[in-house]
């Protein structure tokens, strides 16, 4: 059998193989399975302190080679600020064509890439067409915005005309099914859209293009483990969801597993020729405490209100957002009104850091919020912080240092390795390509 000359690396952020594997012992997810058996299953190691297993962090390790100690790269978006060699543009230098979509915490650097669609998330320019530019701006407020605001317009229609361009008959039933399941009360399976349309732009652009490497990261799952991993069927736990949240009998992990089986064989039969990798980064170990996820519903507002002025505000993911203050002393204020808010019951509302000019913050309150709940700032009181925020999850999932790759370029009966650094896997698509990843001190250098 032919080595295949092309590789297509899946990036399921966060998956648990072992609970996989438990849904592979029920007769479920026999594309993976299959994959698991066929090829093995290794394990990826990445940091040790907790505050450091962020996927933002360990996908940046992934795409440089680097540690988080090297490459410094704490924050969501924050890649646009640092000079590092990733993958993609590491490889086009060398002669290969490269392709992405929705690379977590990754900047565009390419000159020429097949196509480059950012994450939701990170400011850095889309390579691709109008259309597709269009798409990942609606991408971008549509996971920005997801705790309780709609589509705008344009968005909707953006993201309408590309279920048109990329998707046939198959991904029609397929989102028709999601759409049916929200409205009967899954709002959970709204979820699973983006990363079903996001699949077939790639695999379409990709059956164009034909890109050397390309590379596909999903995020819907690790949302999903995150605020619904009590629900699933495999998990052995104590703890459950309340019966308002979700009904004990439906299983969203095991919905957006079945859609990422699905989605393995679809790439298979599409791009029979590629290489496959699939690589999860972290993984998720149940949370064992009583903890609440809450969001701003307007930014700008909330900040207006207790005090603060002259910035701008930008949504990140679930809790987090970025202030841009203009000076340092604006900066040092509006964190000063931020440290000083605390809930009626004393708890503090907010996690700051400090940058200089901007802040980066945590919406940290980990309780439920009731109607009439009332928070202070200084001395001055507030009513009702619940009209203020919309309920994202009860945290579920927690982050565990240990990911995992399926690799068909080995075999089940002679791994080659059951283990490797997750800072190792630029080093293996390489290798594939007959090169040799630089020593991790000479790639902290942009392109070498």
């Amino acid at each position: 059998m032919n080595k295949p000359a092309k590789l297509f690396q899946l990036e399921l952020n966060e998956i648990n193989f072992d609970f996989v594997q438990r849904y592979g012992a029920i007769d479920e997810l026999p594309n993976l399975n299959r994959l698991i058996k066929r090829h093995g299953l290794i394990e990826t190691t990445s940091e040790s302190r907790y505050e450091e297993l962020e996927p933002w962090i360990q996908w940046v390790t992934a795409h440089t080679g680097l540690p988080f100690k090297q490459h410094g790269v704490f924050r969501l978006g924050d890649i646009v600020d640092h000079d590092l060699c990733q993958i993609w543009e590491w490889l086009e230098e060398r002669g290969v064509v490269v392709a992405a979509t929705s690379p977590m915490n990754a900047s565009n650097q390419t000159r020429d890439a097949a196509f480059f669609l950012p994450d939701p998330w990170t400011d850095t320019r889309v390579t691709g067409s109008a259309l597709l530019k269009r798409v990942m701006v609606a991408a971008s407020q549509a996971v920005n915005e997801n705790a309780g605001s709609r589509l705008s317009p344009q968005s909707a229609a953006a993201l309408g005309l590309a279920v048109l361009r990329y998707c046939g008959i198959r991904e029609y039933a397929q989102l028709a099914g999601y759409v049916t399941r929200a409205a009967r009360g899954g709002k959970w399976a709204l979820a699973l859209i983006l990363d079903e349309l996001l699949t077939a732009i790639t695999i379409s652009e990709t059956r164009a293009k034909r890109p050397g490497y390309v590379s596909l990261f999903l995020n819907g799952g690790a949302h999903l483990q995150h605020h619904y991993m009590f629900n699933s069927a495999v998990y052995d736990g104590p703890h459950r969801n309340p019966e308002w949240l979700l009904p004990r009998s439906d299983d969203p992990i095991l919905g957006v597993y079945r859609q990422y089986d699905r989605l393995v064989g679809r790439i298979e039969q599409a791009l029979p020729d590629y290489r496959l990798m699939i690589a999860t980064g972290l993984h998720q170990n149940p949370y064992s405490e009583e903890c609440y996820y809450w969001r701003l519903a307007d930014h700008d507002a909330f900040l207006r209100e207790i005090g603060c002025s002259n910035f701008a505000v930008h949504p990140r993911m679930s809790r987090d957002f970025l202030i841009d203050a203009g000076t340092a002393d604006n900066a040092q204020a509006i964190q000063r009104r931020l440290d000083a808010a605390i809930g009626a019951d004393d708890v503090k509302l907010f996690d700051v850091d400090n940058r200089g000019d901007s802040l980066f913050v945590m919406l940290t309150y980990p309780k439920d919020i009731a109607i009439g709940f009332g928070f202070a700032v200084d001395n001055e009181h507030f009513a009702n912080l619940r009209r203020h925020v919309n309920f994202v999850a009860i945290k579920n999932g927690e982050h565990d240092g240990i990911g995992y790759l399926v690799d068909t370029a080995e075999h089940a009966d002679r791994l080659s390795t059951s283990r490797i650094a997750l800072a190792d896997l630029p080093s293996r698509v390489a290798a594939h390509f007959g090169l040799t990843w630089p020593e991790r001190s000479m790639a902290l250098s942009a392109v070498a």
